[in-house]
Order: structure tokens, then sequence, then C-alpha cells
């Protein structure tokens, strides 16, 4: 009786001390791309953090080069409706918050810092990779220029550094956004970011609260399963290499018909990588180059272009996958080597199957009656058009032949028809 009241009185002083019920702080991390994903991981977690109601405060981990401006916009909207106060803080050392993190880390309660980074960039560009200009242009410049400048001034900061941020695509370091009025705080780590922060005040619903967060644990709000799949996927070089393997598998099982596994892989891959290209900014002409370059290859097969066909389709590959993810964000594209090695090795394997395939239907068959075809005998009795026999590899067949044969001669085979064969007078 008193181990069990023991056990009980045991287990309930680690469930009220345990760092999910006493957590106070809640770290999230952005690490990338600012994209749809991710702007599901912060709508999601806020979302629960303020369900709980034991929140005194929520720090963003970031460091980004930017990303789409939708998911920057639903973020800061869902940061600037919260009912926990919010810090972003770009680290580590070596961190950046660039063009769409530069807003983001503006527009929390606190903005801090590591060491070592920096922030800005922010001229509006197209993820896409399509030029802005014009009017457009204009238009696009003066919304982002508004909307920077509604931020800067709703959290008391540095409007003119902000505006230039996006109109000249300034970047600052640390020290510079400390000086300049447009982070609150410099810190080596998140628990030098607590304490630093603690005890400082801010106004939130239209109420003036104090932070308390010194001593208070700190609970890290990963993602779901689902969205760390996907944001694997997203990976551009990931997404392109499942494009390349789900061509490839369809293609070996369209060439070489019940192998099955390359088909089963391939349809897996290709789906997969379409999901990411929903996320990814895809251009669908690349995409649409891609599959010429099938249509090119099978082209050769049936065809037998002499490698026109076949080159053709490395070209229209290699175009292709340049365009595919054609962004001027480096992390929204896949590397210059992996597209030149997959090309390579896409367009390799894809000539080699075709050669081996024109081959062997150029080959003579080697077995069965078939094989049988231009090989030489004798003849065992006279030949007519309308029986004989010849003697060949062994064995007695039943021939017929357009031109009268005598016994003892030597013939050739020219077709097999119902295991008779037609044979000539050979040489």
């Amino acid at each position: 009786m008193k181990k069990g009241f023991l056990f009980c009185s045991v287990l309930l002083f680690l469930i009220l001390n345990s760092p999910f019920l006493s957590a106070k702080v809640y770290n999230l991390s952005i690490k990338g791309v600012i994209d749809s994903i991710v702007e599901e991981y912060i709508s999601d977690s806020f979302k629960r953090i303020d369900e709980r109601g034991d929140c005194e405060l929520i720090v963003i981990s970031l460091d980004t080069p930017g990303g789409f401006s939708t998911s920057m916009r639903s973020i800061i909207k869902t940061m600037m409706n919260s009912k926990s106060p919010t810090a972003v803080y770009v680290s580590p050392s070596g961190a950046r918050a660039a063009s769409a993190g530069f807003l983001i880390t503006i527009a929390a309660h606190f903005a801090a810092m590591a060491p070592g980074t920096n922030m800005g960039a922010a001229h509006p560009v197209s993820v896409m990779g399509k030029k802005i200009d014009g009017v457009m242009e204009k238009k696009v410049l003066n919304d982002a220029v508004s909307y920077v400048k509604s931020i800067a001034k709703s959290r008391n900061r540095n409007i003119e550094l902000s505006e230039k941020a996006v109109t000249e695509s300034n970047s600052y370091t640390s020290d510079e956004c400390l000086e300049g009025n447009l982070i609150d705080v410099i810190a080596k780590n998140i628990d030098d970011l607590i304490e630093k922060i603690d005890g400082k005040k801010i106004v939130l619903d239209g109420k003036e609260i104090t932070i308390n967060i010194n001593n208070k644990s700190v609970r890290n709000m990963k993602m779901t399963m689902r969205q760390r799949f996907l944001r694997t996927i997203t990976n551009p070089n990931l997404a392109y290499f499942l494009l390349v393997i789900g061509l490839a598998g369809l293609y070996i099982e369209f060439t070489h018909p019940g192998i099955i596994i390359p088909g089963v892989i391939g349809g897996i891959a290709l789906l997969l990588a379409f999901l990411a290209f929903q996320i990814l900014p895809v251009n669908y002409i690349g995409l649409f180059l891609i599959f010429l370059s099938i249509a090119f290859f099978i082209a050769e097969i049936k065809i037998q272009g002499f490698g026109v066909f076949g080159i053709g389709g490395v070209i229209s590959f290699f175009l292709g996958s340049v365009m595919l993810l054609n962004s001027p964000i480096p992390e929204l594209r896949p590397s210059v080597a992996t597209i030149v090695a997959a090309s390579v090795s896409f367009g390799s394997i894809f000539l080699f199957l075709a050669y081996k395939i024109i081959v062997s239907r150029n080959k003579k068959a080697e077995t069965g009656v078939e094989g049988m075809i231009g090989e030489s005998g004798k003849s065992k009795s006279a030949i007519s058009s309308e029986a004989g026999k010849v003697f060949i590899k062994g064995e007695i067949w039943n021939a017929v032949s357009d031109e009268p044969i005598r016994e003892g001669e030597k013939v050739k085979i020219i077709s097999v028809k119902n295991l008779v064969l037609k044979v000539k007078i050979g040489e």
C-alpha cells in the first residue's frame, strides 16, 4: 500500500513538473525557403500553443534565403494575431534572414540576431524567375514598400532602413540592425535571448504586459511527420532526382514489358515528384521539354532515326532540366552539377537501351524454327513444290521448293511455315 502511494506521488510530481506542462517558452525552427509547408507549420504550431494558454513567449529561430510572398504574409498575419508574444531570432551565427525573412523578423514583438548574422535584401522578385518590369514592377514594389513600412511602424522599428531593404536591397549586419533600431537584442544563444528579453514590456491586445520567462523551460515545437516528409521531397535536387527515376523506370517498363519492378518504382517516384512540383515554382515549358525527350527516345526505337532522335532527346532533356525550376533563389532550383550528371546518366541509359533494342530486332534469330532460316542442309529425297525431305542439324524435315531439287543436293532454308521448310538450291 505504501509502495503504491509512493509510486503515485512520484508520478504526480513528474507530471506536474514535466516540461510539457511547465513550458512557458516555445521554440519553432525555420531553416530554408519560406514556402507553404513552413506556413502550415507556423500556423498549426501557433494555434496549438494559443489553445494551451500556458505560453509566455514564442521564439522562431530563423535562417532563410527568402521565399514565397503569400506564405510570408500568412506567417506575419499569424504572428500579429497571436495571443502570445513572439520573438524572431536569426540564428545560429552565419545565418541570414533575407527577403521574406527580413519582414518576418521585424514583424515580431522582439527581433533578435546572433553575432555574425545578417538580414535584408528584401526587394521583391518573382520566385518563378520571370522578370517583373514596367507598370507591374512599380505596383509590386509600391505594395512591398507600404507593407514593410506598416510593419516597421507597428513595431516601432526604423522605417527608413526597412524601406531601403526593399527599395535598394540593402542588407545589414547584426550590429547595424541593433544600432539602426531594426532589432531589439543581439544574443549568443536562445538562453541568452531569454535572459535579455525577460522583464521587458510589450503591448498585446491593447494591454501592456511584462515578459516573465526567467528560469522557464523551453519546449521545441517540431514539424509533424507529414510536414517533414513534404519538406524533404520538396528539396529541388531530390524532386528533380525523383522525376528522373520516375521517367527512367516507366521507360524501362515500356521497352521491356513484364519486368514490373521498374514500372512500380517509376510510378511512385513520378507521383512524388509531381507532389513536390505543386509546392515548388515549376516552369511547365521545362517540364514539357523533359517529356518531349522521352518521346524522342521512343521515336528512336520505333523509327530508328540513326541517332538523331536520341541526340535530340538528350538536348531536350538538358534544356528542360535547366528551365524546370528556374528561380532567382538558389535553394529553389537544382544544382548545375546535379542537372549535368542526371542529363548525362539519363541520356546514356536511354540511348543504351534504345541501341540494345534496335540491335536485338535486327539480329538473326538463333533459337526455334526461326533460327533455321539461312541454314544449309542436304536433300534426303527429291523436292518439289508439294513435298520433299531435307536433313539439317541432325534432323529430317519436310520441305518444299519452287524449283525441282534432286536427292543429295545442297539446299538452303529461306522460310519456315507450319513446320515445313521452304528451301532453294544452296551455293
